[in-house]
């Protein structure tokens, strides 16, 4: 019987939360109290959201790793997104920590998120550390906000052990941490002492031979591909020839080029690599997510990463507008299909189905917001595409089609409730709870088909004139409920190809909301905007003033428009009807229908 050894000398974490919670935040002040940047340098904001749609969004949307020093410890810490759509990288960051902080906000407490990724950190048992966070909002209350948790940890069906966590009381922004609400935080001594404490090291067995399990893969112009992973036991060496366990079960040989470990957010090239250590591979070609890789003399692969199962798809095809190939580079089918299959080796969540002519890829992810995510990604590589309208991904079981159904939580002014129940009752949504904190706010929560939340978000934010918040997880499967509209308004169609005039504009507002605005192109097809009724017009929006003798061009030119908000690919996902589709460019968002010619429709 071999020795169960501890590798004291590092820490393993992930910080889980909901959405803007303050988890990169957070994050931030730790490496900058752990001393990674020295004090006379710059540490620009935000630093693990090293993409420009997280930053610009304010989310995270895929794991990142870093290390801090903290005494004789070293700490890797991984920043997990907060949606739930992108669980894949929440499954992927967990299998390589052993502990996680769970970042909640002081006043808006637990919210859909927050379940959804404590659920995947207590099914792996993992020790907990639970950290109160902005507790100097005006509207903080801390202790409302712990019973919360303490209520979310039972109803998850948490362990004795799990539920005794140790609690700290956060300003992530300042980089304070407290033991007590009313001892003030000097510094985040606190939460660094609670990691080295609380949180396990990491465990192997004393002759285990080298295995690492691939939880996320990279790319360097330099070494070429990187292979992340955490090393579950023996001792890796630097050019070291390993071999891969494939998902078929075979084995291929690899030549290490580069063994690096993370100090601060940086890569460090090392000479050897100990248990519980999380490192980076270069040079390992063909390796996909989920391989192991280990010592030639290794006989048996580590299980491989499992994933919740996607819940809708999207189709996506080549940009067939007579517009098409004037404002993006890559327009062919080949490049969409090579960037559809290079997604899905670095997103577990992700499914690719290529259809037998290769003319149009049906993507499978977790929600509408993953899948848009990727579209504009593509958009701004410079990919010109069309996609359809999300399709809800449906079992059978015993017979019964069954519809994955979602837990969504909206917090609104209490005059809402009404429209906001009336609306969600006709998507046939079923209120399971009401909490009314006395603050004029209401939390509502209600059981909801996935295909009830597609095109609701807008809906939403008019009924609660701005100043509303939803958010949800998937709960479960359950029979189907039944069929309900999907839209109540037609869409307003363009008759011809041409310039947008304001003159056409003009007249064409008493029927309905436009799209365009005056010196957009428009085509036989192109959706210009939303009818007033339920029906779809044909309209010509490229209707120009006729001039006589004695009316010139110019007059009675200033015409007044109402403002046309830009549309975005969110809002464009949602309000396409199924026989319409979305055209992206880098420069354009247009709505159009899945077939141009009027007289074909």
């Amino acid at each position: 019987m071999t020795a169960r050894l501890s590798n004291n000398a590092i820490r393993n974490i992930a910080i889980i939360a909901h959405v803007d919670h303050g988890k990169t935040t957070l994050v931030d002040l730790m490496i900058k109290q752990s001393g990674v940047f020295r004090a006379d340098s710059h540490m620009p904001d935000r630093i693990m959201d090293s993409m420009d749609l997280e930053r610009e969004r304010g989310i995270t949307i895929s794991a990142k790793n870093c290390s801090v020093a903290y005494n004789d410890v070293k700490i890797n810490i991984l920043d997990t997104p907060g949606h739930a759509d992108f669980g894949g990288e929440v499954e992927r960051a967990l299998m390589m920590v052993d502990g996680v902080i769970l970042l909640v906000d002081a006043a808006e407490g637990p919210l859909p998120q927050t379940r959804f990724v404590l659920r995947k950190a207590l099914e792996s048992k993992l020790k907990i550390i639970v950290c109160i966070n902005k507790i100097d909002r005006q509207d903080a209350r801390a202790p409302e906000v712990l019973d919360g948790i303490y209520d979310l940890f039972i109803d998850l069906g948490a362990t004795d052990s799990q539920i005794d966590f140790p609690v700290l009381y956060t300003v992530g922004r300042s980089g304070l941490a407290s033991t007590s609400l009313n001892v003030p935080g000097e510094n985040l001594k606190p939460l660094f002492e609670a990691i080295k404490n609380h949180i396990p090291a990491p465990t192997y067995q004393e002759d285990e031979k080298f295995r690492m399990l691939v939880a996320n893969l990279a790319y360097s112009d330099y070494v070429g591909r990187l292979a992340i992973g955490r090393v579950s036991g023996g001792f890796a060496k630097n050019r070291q020839n390993l071999i891969c366990f494939s998902k078929d079960g075979s084995k291929k040989d690899l030549k290490v080029v580069k063994l690096q470990a993370y100090k601060g957010v940086r890569l460090e090239e090392i000479d050897q690599a100990t248990p519980g250590e999380i490192i980076v591979l270069a040079g390992v070609e063909n390796v996909e997510i989920g391989d192991t890789i280990a010592t030639p003399d290794c006989e048996e692969a580590l299980p491989r990463i499992q994933v919740d199962e996607p819940t809708v798809s999207m189709t996506f095809t080549v940009n067939s507008s007579p517009l098409a190939g004037k404002e993006g580079k890559i327009v062919q089918g080949k490049k969409i299909e090579d960037r559809l299959i290079k997604e899905t080796l670095h997103n577990v969540g992700l499914q690719l189905q290529i259809s037998p002519s290769r003319d149009f890829f049906i993507v499978k992810g977790r929600g509408e917001f993953q899948l848009a995510i990727l579209i504009e990604t593509m958009r701004r590589e410079g990919f010109e595409l069309t996609v359809g309208r999300p399709q809800i991904i449906f079992k059978e079981e015993n017979g019964k089609k069954l519809e994955p159904i979602e837990h969504l939580v909206i917090d609104c002014d209490e005059n809402h409730i009404g429209i906001v129940t009336e609306k969600l009752s006709s998507r046939k949504g079923q209120m399971v709870n009401m909490v009314n904190h006395g603050s004029g706010r209401v939390r509502l929560e209600f059981k909801i088909p996935s295909r009830g939340m597609i095109g609701y978000r807008n809906q939403f934010m008019t009924d609660s004139r701005g100043t509303g918040i939803m958010s949800s997880y998937l709960d479960c499967y359950q029979e189907y409920r039944g069929d309900f509209p999907t839209r109540m308004n037609g869409s307003l169609v363009s008759d011809r190809a041409g310039d947008v005039f304001a003159y056409g504009i003009f007249h064409l507002e008493p029927r309905g909301k436009m799209f365009v605005r005056p010196g957009d192109v428009v085509y036989e097809g192109m959706i210009i905007g939303e009818h007033n009724r339920e029906n779809d017009l044909d309209v010509n929006i490229c209707k120009t003033k006729k001039l006589t003798n004695i009316r010139a061009a110019g007059k009675d030119e200033n015409v007044l428009l109402t403002p046309v908000t830009a549309m975005t690919l969110e809002k464009a996902i949602e309000i396409i009807a199924e026989d319409e589709r979305v055209e992206v460019t880098p420069l354009n968002i247009r709505l159009r229908k899945a077939i141009l010619p009027a007289n074909q429709r």
